[in-house]
Order: C-alpha cells, then structure tokens, then sequence
C-alpha cells in the first residue's frame, strides 16, 4: 500500500487543496471565457476602418480569424478579474509576421482589445481589437 503522507503525496494534498480554495474564493477561475464568440474589427491604432474579425475562446484557447490569413494560429489565454471585468491575455505566433501579444477586457458582451505586433527589426505597432458577444 503507498504512503500517502510521503512528502510528494503531501505536497500534492497541499496544492490541490490551495487551488480548490482560490477556486472556492472566485481569484482563480477555469477559463472563464470558454465557449464564447465575439465578432466586431480588427484595426491599426487611430484608425476608423479595419478586417471583421471573429475571436473565439474555447478549451482554454483563443483564436482571431481575422489573423488566419497571415499564419496566426490559436494560443492558450489567461484571464484575472480587474474591477468587473475580465482581462484576458494571449500571445499567437506567425512564422512570417512575427508575434501578437493580446490584452482585452470582456464587460458584460463587449470585447475590447490592444494587440501589438512584435517584428524583429521592427518598432512595435499597436491595433485595436472592439467586439461584442455573438448571438
């Protein structure tokens, strides 16, 4: 029969235990976005006109649509509540255009977003993400 005070076994206890209390006490949240598809536009800063996009959230994963077209695959997203709202933050990958680096805010059905675009060699150029929840 295992020992299940062996220090291994009780250091599994203790993180299932903290993680079950952050849970319970609403800091920490399983992928609180799953499931949901905001669609709106995709613009360089300053701009008034941009690409549609459809960003969805699923299976602890975000994906824009809008960035398919220049290689951008999905990537795994993290979220913290901030003041009523959910952060979210993310970062896809292009092998040709480099890095997206997302941080977007949901309150209630609306979805909005900075994205900068990491090139090497590049200065950073920031965009603008504006959504609402899909029916």
């Amino acid at each position: 029969m295992a020992n299940i005070c062996s220090p291994t076994r009780r250091s599994f206890a203790v993180a299932i235990t903290a993680t079950a209390a952050a849970l319970a006490s609403g800091t920490a949240r399983a992928a609180p976005l799953d499931g949901k598809v905001y669609e709106g536009v995709f613009l360089a800063r300053g701009e008034t006109k941009g690409d549609a996009d459809t960003l969805s959230f699923r299976n602890g994963r975000f994906h824009s649509r809008a960035c398919d077209r220049y290689g951008y695959g999905d990537a795994a997203y993290t979220t913290t509540d901030e003041g009523g709202a959910t952060r979210f933050d993310a970062q896809t990958e292009s092998p040709r255009y480099g890095t997206l680096r997302w941080t977007g805010y949901v309150r209630g059905d609306r979805l909005d977003a900075t994205v900068w675009m990491l090139q090497n060699g590049k200065a950073p150029r920031e965009h603008w993400v504006a959504a609402s929840l899909k029916p």
